[in-house]
């Protein structure tokens, strides 16, 4: 069975619901794995928009999610074991899409690294980049999902 991602709140490719943006509640969708490799010791979430204008903009760093996990509920609070980076708004935890109004559609790009490592050492709140260097060498499979958000 191959590594997959889904949300029941959007079908992949699909417009994200409002309750889930910088316009509604700006609640993280509901999203669910299947497939972990074996070896899995555990797994990484990076959400980003690659159409923001500044360039990609992160909106969810997600690291040290257990091994035995399988689920991360509508409105997720990252607490330990899993650990939150900064999102570009900076913050920790969930940054829903917030496009700028009348800049077309953009690409959410949820990404759900399954890992050769039980933890990546990292302190809460650190950027992009820095879970980037930490995922290196680390990653056995990685599964993918995507949402359009339009800010009229």
């Amino acid at each position: 069975m191959a590594f997959q991602l889904i949300s029941s709140a959007f079908a992949d490719g699909a417009t994200i619901p409002r309750l889930h943006s910088c316009d509604g509640a700006d609640l993280s969708p509901p999203l669910e794995w299947s497939g972990a490799p074996a070896g899995a010791l555990s797994f990484a979430l990076i959400m980003d928009d690659p159409d923001a204008p500044s360039g990609t903009w992160n909106h969810w760093l997600l690291y040290d999610i257990p091994p035995d996990w399988r689920t991360l509920p509508q409105g997720f609070k990252p607490s330990k074991p899993s650990v939150s980076g900064a999102n570009d708004f900076g913050k920790l935890g969930y940054g829903g899409p917030c496009p700028p109004k009348g800049h077309g559609a953009h690409r959410y790009f949820f990404r759900l690294y399954a890992l050769d490592a039980h933890t990546l050492g990292l302190s809460p709140g650190i950027k992009r980049g820095e879970l980037d260097r930490a995922l290196k060498g680390h990653v056995l499979a990685e599964a993918q999902y995507m949402g359009k958000f339009e800010r009229h």
